[in-house]
């Protein structure tokens, strides 16, 4: 993006990935730098790969730009294209004053094929990969400071648990709260997070991982029960997922040599902030513990799919795990 906005430019940009947010952010900055709403009117074509075949597509990269410096042409889902291999001729001699915009989403272009070849010497190959569930809050964090605000590590942990990986929704959910926040506040807190997300701070998976590691039973049956009531947007397979994370990691802390929480931060690839849930947890849940109930979320989890107990209700089945579990 900084390249485009000094005039560095390529003649193809090829943007593939299974995320599909930073192939959007490039594309949009791109259609905005360069050209001009006049010059789009007459110098950019955008068309979808369902709708065309790359001939098509060189045949409008290889015309004249009318009034711009640059033609702009802008290929959409290439994914569906079935005949990319066609691009390597026009790779090996682009035309000098067009720029040729690919987007490529939900994987990647076989870099074996001879195309991928031509890409990686004329082209700019931009792969945007999605981000591990345990590189989320630091990315919501990051993001939320460009905004000119703050949110603490916990609040972060639960946007990225209800939210999920879709950094897109996340994007869309953080600005509708940066434009929400009081007049003067500079801080984004659960209480916030409540109002307009609808996530409450009190029952959600963090929390409840958080009682299962304090081995706080009553807490984790308040959250079972608030569960029960609204099954559709409290998913047993999410919960499953969320505590199946934590129980793996676990094990691998189990077996630290080094257990500061630099350490366990590093090793387990998680917060700082986090590493303390690991010291307690292993407290209350020895390696022999932790191996049981890593076995059981597996089981349970088969059963949330309908294996085995295919007319037994989510909250039923939770509170079954939990009491497995806490006891």
């Amino acid at each position: 993006m900084s390249d485009v906005k000094q005039g560095n430019l390529k003649p193809v940009y090829f943007l593939m990935g299974e995320e599909s947010y930073y192939i959007n952010l490039i594309t949009d900055f791109m259609l905005e730098h360069l050209l001009t709403e006049t010059e789009k009117e007459f110098d950019m074509n955008i068309v979808y790969g369902k709708d065309v075949a790359v001939r098509d597509v060189i045949g409008l990269a290889r015309q004249y730009p009318m009034i711009a410096k640059h033609r702009v042409v802008l290929l959409k889902e290439a994914q569906d294209v079935k005949d990319m291999d066609d691009l390597t001729l026009y790779l090996q001699k682009p035309m000098p004053s067009t720029i040729l915009i690919i987007n490529y989403k939900n994987g990647s272009i076989d870099k074996r094929k001879k195309v991928a070849g031509e890409l990686e010497k004329t082209a700019v190959l931009y792969e945007s990969k999605k981000l591990y569930d345990n590189e989320l809050p630091s990315w919501i964090m990051s993001y939320v400071k460009t905004k000119g605000l703050g949110l603490d590590d916990r609040t972060a942990e639960l946007l990225a648990d209800y939210l999920g990986s879709d950094l897109g929704r996340i994007v869309g959910e953080l600005d509708k709260l940066s434009i929400t926040i009081p007049k003067g506040e500079t801080r984004i807190t659960p209480e916030l997070i409540e109002r307009n997300i609808g996530i409450s701070k009190e029952y959600n998976d963090f929390e409840l991982q958080n009682a299962i590691v304090h081995k706080d039973i009553l807490k984790a049956n308040k959250i079972a029960v608030y569960y029960s009531k609204s099954p559709k947007n409290n998913p047993l397979i999410k919960t499953i997922a969320v505590l199946s994370m934590f129980f793996s990691n676990l094990m691998l802390y189990h077996y630290l040599v080094d257990r500061s929480s630099a350490a366990v931060a590093s090793e387990l690839g998680i917060s700082p902030y986090r590493a303390k849930d690991y010291t307690e947890a292993a407290k209350n849940y020895n390696a022999f513990k932790t191996m049981n109930i890593i076995s059981m979320l597996r089981d349970y989890d088969a059963k949330s799919k309908g294996f085995e107990y295919k007319s037994v209700p989510d909250s039923e089945l939770l509170k079954e795990l939990l009491f497995k579990i806490l006891h």
